[in-house]
């Protein structure tokens, strides 16, 4: 409001500067210092242009502006093939913390159509909540059977059921899956999360550690025929593109024992692709192996 009547009382001021004399324009020197009426004029209107724009709302610069919401997958629709440990994998999870926002218990049973959340904020308030459960007096109450029961009945198919492994105990050592050269490495900034190992096609790969074989199969799109091998709670390995798989889901297997074979790539059928994984993370499987 104040920028408008700063803009009249100019407009004013020039208004009362221009006379009409015998219907001719007088023009006052002190407005007009050279009787130029069309240049007193522009400077005027420039003058308003001026006040108009240090008025207005001044934009904020593009860096200062909120971005946009990021696009994050927070939940997995399971299908037809899903395994909790591939599922797990795909995101770079551990099992056990995807279980866990789930509120899934061992077996790990999981259905098709089933939406998982990925969430693992839900990991620490849930474990939050059951220890206030805990802390709950316990109150002797007629027990109902769970109205969901009857629903079970409905559900779709299992389609896994993860299994309690015994993994090994006492001490052990990485060692390299398969003779060959490294010809590509781990990337820090993640956007390579293993080492490819150029081989030749049909030479035999080894467990890089003992552990039990949690996944075996072709479900994990650009792995191709993929093996993955639970040696702790802590540690995975996981084999990408063999020509042919000699274990199964559930086997356990010895540090070096024959898993598969390479050649499975039809681009480049000399290559393993081999990846370590800490606590669902990959890492620089350069700094766990043995110096070549």
């Amino acid at each position: 409001m104040f920028c408008y009547l700063n803009i009249l009382a100019v407009g004013k001021q020039g208004l009362n500067s221009l006379a009409i004399e015998g219907g001719k324009p007088h023009c006052d020197e002190s407005f007009f210092h050279k009787g130029d009426i069309a240049s007193s004029l522009l400077a005027f209107i420039a003058c308003c242009c001026l006040l108009f724009v240090g008025c207005g709302s001044i934009p904020a610069p593009v860096s200062s502006r909120t971005p946009p919401p990021s696009q994050k997958i927070n939940y997995h629709i399971v299908g037809q093939g899903d395994t909790l440990f591939a599922i797990a994998w795909r995101y770079e999870l551990s099992v056990e913390s995807l279980a866990r926002a789930n509120a899934l218990s061992r077996p790990y049973n999981i259905n098709i159509g089933q939406r998982l959340s990925l969430d693992m904020g839900r990991v620490r308030y849930a474990s939050e909540k059951s220890t206030q459960r805990k802390a709950l007096p316990v109150t002797t109450k007629k027990s109902r059977p769970p109205a969901r029961a009857a629903r079970a009945e409905n559900r779709q198919p299992v389609v896994s059921k993860i299994k309690v492994y015994d993994l090994p105990k006492g001490q052990w050592h990485w060692q390299w899956p398969v003779k060959g050269v490294v010809s590509r490495h781990y990337d820090n900034n993640r956007t390579f999360k293993g080492l490819n190992v150029q081989s030749k096609p049909g030479r035999v790969v080894g467990a890089a550690a003992p552990g039990v074989v949690v996944y075996a199969g072709r479900g994990l799109r650009g792995y191709g025929q993929l093996l993955i091998i639970k040696h702790s709670e802590t540690y995975l390995s996981a084999y990408a593109h063999n020509r042919r798989m000699y274990v199964s889901e559930g086997q356990r297997v010895k540090a070096g024992e024959k898993i598969s074979e390479v050649g499975g790539d039809p681009e480049n059928n000399g290559r393993l692709y081999f990846e370590i994984r800490k606590n669902g993370k990959p890492v620089d499987p350069i700094r766990l192996l043995p110096r070549l």
